[in-house]
């Protein structure tokens, strides 16, 4: 969400981020392809609690409207049970196994986004192995279960792609002797289910996550929800909404309602772009998508606004394309003057319609002439605070101060959750940019320690090292003379850079401003996003086309967005 200029920064910065793979979504609506007086207004699965039962005393309290009742549906002896009640309590708590059991999975790559995780799983898929994305913590690429299935199977897999340099494959192996059993309390009894559908008459319920004594969360949903297993040995609670209902959720958190009506509008047009083209994310966990920053943030419909709702009411059904294909529809929250091509941030192929533009409307960098590829170039680039979009927000211009030894923090826990060889090193003697971007992104930072030399890439920069605040910027070492005298000693660097997350696509901040100026949403979309179009939701449209198909009768494949349970 955007707030005031120079006082307050971004509360949630879209840092996301932004394919099931295999096939190519689309959007079948039983009408011709050329109707768009009715808007279709599928049904998402968000799964607003994701990991329930990995915290000790975790209880979810699902409440209806005043005059309302809940609705609960799940099944008992083979047959749907239903009761209704005006307050159900949801727990776990820890369930003995007859006999241990061990849970393991084979890890092929780590990553901090699922963009650069899918295209990592294209990358084995192309080399014979069965792949699934899943998200325990950070995103992960796992050997598909279904097909390693067993610990002699799993281990020669994992072997034989060790002793081919596969350094970080690993084997996720837990041995567990109990399991979170969830279990819900209504109408003075406890029933063990683990499947749950709730449904209100008005289709509304609250939800309160409360964690021992502390209050997490406190959200109105509308649809209806579920409980249901995930791939973590926890349960996920998943909303069931409307395409138009979710978005009342999203656009006020995202874009914040001081925005221009037209930027919110432009907003509103991206949200409805992104879920529908997103809608592959979790296909481990049988939903759809997340409700935080690592998709879009949604906390229900009891934050909507009648300024984001009549945005999403003026722009109804209206999504972003390229050659009748919903685009990849990423947003950050300020990009610092310049935005950034998709494969500047991820790996994975480019998008024709994400390319660096100068968020500018005064010609203050020539991009053509003076690439941001060279360290003259950003740190000239960087010195400038005036003529950009975003110039009066918090985090245009930024620096930041890390030790050696917070920096050395940083890189141990990241190495020691991918299983790095190097992860025991004992210190970081120096960091440098080895290669960036015509953008200015880093697109690899070297750090040698006294083990050998560890080199992230792209956004994996910020997963590795936590002080700067996106991948637009450049160092300067932090020295300290001894004090009897003698050469410097290098004790830390400062991170001088520029904007708030990915760059990718809009600059939030950036759209304040256009939309201050005037200019309509179909404008400053067109401005951030080139050669795109905006169209109703129809069935011409593809709402993903993986860019690793080949073959014309598999980039027609469709599937239906609508996970309605009932």
């Amino acid at each position: 969400m955007v707030r005031s200029r120079k006082t307050r920064q971004r509360a949630t910065p879209w840092n996301a981020p932004l394919m099931g793979l295999g096939i190519a979504l689309g959007l079948w609506i039983g009408a011709p392809a050329t109707l768009a007086q009715t808007p279709q207004n599928p049904i998402l699965q968000i799964g607003v609690v994701q990991r329930f039962g990995a915290e000790p005393r975790e209880t979810l309290v699902l409440e209806p409207l005043s005059g309302d009742r809940l609705t609960v549906q799940f099944i008992t002896g083979g047959q749907v049970e239903t009761l209704t009640t005006g307050r159900m309590v949801f727990e776990t708590a820890p369930h003995p196994l007859a006999e241990p059991e061990l849970r393991e999975w084979v890890v092929l790559s780590t990553h901090r986004s699922f963009e650069s995780a899918e295209d990592s799983a294209q990358q084995w898929q192309q080399l014979g192995i069965s792949t699934e994305i899943a998200q325990p913590g950070n995103w992960q690429v796992w050997a598909k279960r279904e097909v390693y299935s067993t610990p002699l199977i799993r281990r020669l897999l994992l072997n034989s792609l060790q002793s081919t340099g596969y350094r970080e494959v690993f084997l996720d192996s837990r041995p567990t002797a109990t399991v979170p059993q969830a279990a819900f309390i209504a109408n003075g009894f406890r029933y063990n289910r683990d499947h749950v559908t709730i449904t209100t008459a008005n289709q509304r319920v609250r939800v309160t996550r409360q964690v021992g004594d502390r209050q997490e969360s406190n959200r109105l949903y509308g649809g209806r929800l579920r409980l249901q297993p995930n791939a973590y040995g926890t349960y996920t609670l998943v909303n069931f909404v409307p395409t138009e209902t979710y978005l009342r959720g999203v656009v006020p958190h995202e874009i914040g309602l001081g925005a221009p009506p037209t930027t919110i509008e432009a907003q509103a047009i991206l949200a409805r772009t992104y879920v529908l083209r997103n809608l592959r994310r979790f296909a481990i966990d049988d939903y759809q998508l997340c409700a935080d920053t690592q998709c879009q943030v949604y906390w229900g419909v009891g934050g909507a606004a009648p300024a984001s709702d009549r945005a999403i009411t003026a722009t109804q059904g209206q999504v972003l394309t390229y050659e009748d294909e919903l685009v990849d529809a990423l947003y950050s929250s300020n990009a610092g003057g310049i935005t950034a091509a998709f494969s500047d941030v991820w790996h994975g192929p480019d998008r024709p319609y994400l390319r660096p533009v100068v968020d500018s409307v005064q010609n203050a960098w020539d991009l053509a002439l003076r690439p941001l590829n060279t360290e003259a170039n950003i740190r000239a680039f960087l010195a400038l605070d005036r003529g950009f979009n975003s110039e009066t927000w918090n985090h245009f211009r930024w620096q930041q101060d890390a030790s050696l030894t917070k920096i050395s923090q940083d890189l141990r826990s990241y190495l020691q959750g991918r299983q790095h060889p190097l992860a025991n090193f004992s210190t970081v003697e120096r960091l440098v940019v080895m290669e960036r971007s015509a953008s200015g992104r880093v697109q690899k930072l070297a750090i040698a320690t006294n083990l050998g030399t560890v080199t992230l890439e792209k956004d994996e920069v910020l997963r590795g090292i936590a002080a700067p605040l996106g991948l637009l910027f450049y160092l300067e070492g932090l020295y300290e003379r001894p004090s009897g005298g003698g050469e410097p000693v290098l004790q830390g660097y400062r991170f001088v850079g520029g904007g708030w997350g990915h760059g990718v696509g809009m600059s939030q901040t950036g759209a304040y401003h256009l939309g201050d100026l005037g200019w309509s949403s179909p404008r400053i979309l067109q401005f951030y996003y080139p050669g795109t179009e905006l169209q109703p939701i129809s069935d011409r449209l593809v709402l993903w086309r993986s860019p690793y198909l080949e073959t014309p009768a598999a980039v027609e494949s469709r599937t239906q967005p609508n996970g309605d349970p009932n």
